[in-house]
C-alpha cells in the first residue's frame, strides 16, 4: 500500500536580503553549496516511508536568484509515500492517493504554502506509463492541517486516480479458474461406472483451484475483508467441489438400487450391459429363455430381451396373474435404475446455466 514517484520540486518566494544591482536584469545560478547559508523553506512529505535527493553526479539541487529578490529552488527527489488503498474491488479496482507536502517548523502564521498556478503547477510527462495501472488524473488541492501541540500548518496535495488494468487479471486469474470449472463439468458426460476417471478428474480441478486461490493471496495485503477476485474464485471453487460431491450422489444411488435390483431378481444374465448392471446368478441366456417360457432353441432378439427377460426369470413358476404382477414390478425397477443417469443428465444443464447467470451478476456488479 505505497507508490513511489520521481518528481522535481520546485519552490517560489521572495527574499528581499537577496537583492542585487543588475543592468541586464538576468538572474544568477547556483549549486547546492549556496543552499546552506541562505534561507529555505523546510518543506516534508507527510506519510513519506522513504525519500532521498538524487545525487548523480552531483547533488540535484538547483538554486536561481533573481535581481528583485525572487527565488527558485529546485531538487530532484524519489519519494515512497503511504497510500490508503481499498481492495474490495480488486482486480477492478480505483485508487486514489495523494503526496502531502507541509512545512516542519513553521506554522500558516510564519509561512503560507501555496501553489503558484493551481492545477497548472502540476506537470507531469506525457509519456508516464505503469505497468499495472491507466493514470487517469491529476489534480492539486490544498488545505490546514492541526498538530495540537503546535498549531494549524499549511499542506500541499498533489492528488492523483490510478485504475488498474484487468487484462493481465483476466489470464492468470480468471480465464484459469473459469476453465477449471467448466472441466469439472466434463464428468457429468463420463460414465458413472467409470470410478478412476471421474474421481481424478474432479480431484484435479479441486486442487488446480486451490493452487489458484493460494497464487492470488500469496501477492495481495493480508486484508480482514473479502475481495472481488476472492468472490469469483470461491465461487468457481464452490461449483468444482459441488462436482466432486455430485458424482458421490450419483454412485451411492446406484450401489442402492443394485442392492434393491437383486434382492428382487437374483439371476438377471440375458439383460445387456449398456442398460443395467450384471446383478449376479449363475444361470446362461438358454435356460434364462426357458425360465421366461420359450424353447431354449429360440433365441430372444436384442429388443425382447429388454423388454420382458427381467420379469420371467424371476417368476417363471408363478401363475399367469402373479407372471403379470411381477413383470410390473420389474419394468418399474428397471426404470427407476436407469433414471440414475438423470443426476448427471440435469447437472449437465443446472452447473452451466448457474455459472454463466453468477458470472452475468459478478461483472455488472464490479465491473
Amino acid at each position: 500500500m505505497d507508490f513511489t514517484m520521481t518528481l522535481y520540486l520546485r519552490h517560489y518566494w521572495k527574499d528581499e536580503r537577496l537583492v542585487f544591482p543588475s543592468t541586464s536584469n538576468k538572474s544568477m545560478t547556483f549549486d547546492g553549496r549556496l543552499v546552506k547559508k541562505i534561507w529555505v523553506p523546510d518543506v516534508f512529505f507527510v506519510h513519506s516511508k522513504r525519500s532521498f535527493i538524487h545525487d548523480t553526479t552531483t547533488d540535484n539541487i538547483m538554486l536561481r536568484v533573481f535581481p528583485d529578490g525572487q527565488v527558485l529552488y529546485s531538487l530532484r527527489i524519489t519519494v515512497t509515500a503511504m497510500c490508503n488503498m481499498d481492495f474490495s474491488h480488486f482486480p477492478l479496482d480505483s485508487q486514489t492517493c495523494s503526496l502531502e507536502l507541509e512545512s516542519y517548523a513553521y506554522t500558516d502564521e510564519d509561512l503560507m504554502l501555496y501553489w503558484k498556478n493551481g492545477d497548472e503547477s502540476l506537470k507531469t510527462d506525457e509519456k508516464i506509463s505503469l505497468s499495472q495501472f491507466l493514470i487517469q488524473k491529476f489534480h492539486t488541492t490544498s488545505r490546514l492541517a492541526f498538530y495540537s501541540s503546535t498549531g494549524w500548518y499549511n499542506r500541499l496535495y498533489i492528488n492523483f486516480t490510478l485504475r488498474r488494468h484487468i487484462f493481465f487479471f483476466l489470464l492468470q486469474t480468471y480465464f484459469p479458474a473459469t476453465l477449471m470449472v467448466m472441466l469439472s463439468w466434463v464428468s457429468f458426460w463420463i460414465d458413472h461406472r467409470a470410478v478412476p476417471a471421474r474421481v481424478s478428474l474432479g480431484i484435479t480441478t479441486v486442487l488446480t483451484m486451490s493452487t489458484i486461490i493460494t497464487g492470488v493471496n500469496a501477492s495481495m495485503p493480508r486484508v480482514s475483508y473479502i475481495k472481488a477476485v476472492d468472490i469469483y474464485l470461491w465461487v468457481s471453487f464452490v461449483f468444482v467441489f459441488l462436482s466432486v460431491l455430485e458424482y458421490a450422489a450419483v454412485n451411492y444411488l446406484t450401489t442402492v438400487l443394485e442392492r434393491k435390483l437383486q434382492e428382487k431378481f437374483p439371476c438377471m444374465c440375458g439383460i445387456l450391459h449398456s442398460r443395467t448392471m450384471m446383478l449376479g446368478g449363475s444361470c446362461s441366456e438358454s435356460e434364462a429363455n426357458s425360465l421366461a417360457g420359450y424353447p431354449r432353441s429360440h433365441i430372444l432378439t436384442e429388443e425382447e430381451r429388454q423388454d420382458k427377460i427381467v420379469a420371467h426369470l424371476a417368476l417363471s413358476s408363478e401363475s399367469n396373474s402373479s407372471r403379470k404382477k411381477g413383470l410390473l414390478k420389474g419394468q418399474v425397477g428397471l426404470r427407476i435404475f436407469q433414471n440414475t443417469h438423470a443426476i448427471d443428465k440435469y447437472s449437465r444443464l443446472i452447473f452451466p446455466a448457474s455459472y454463466i447467470f453468477f458470472n452475468l451478476i459478478y461483472w455488472s456488479v464490479f465491473a
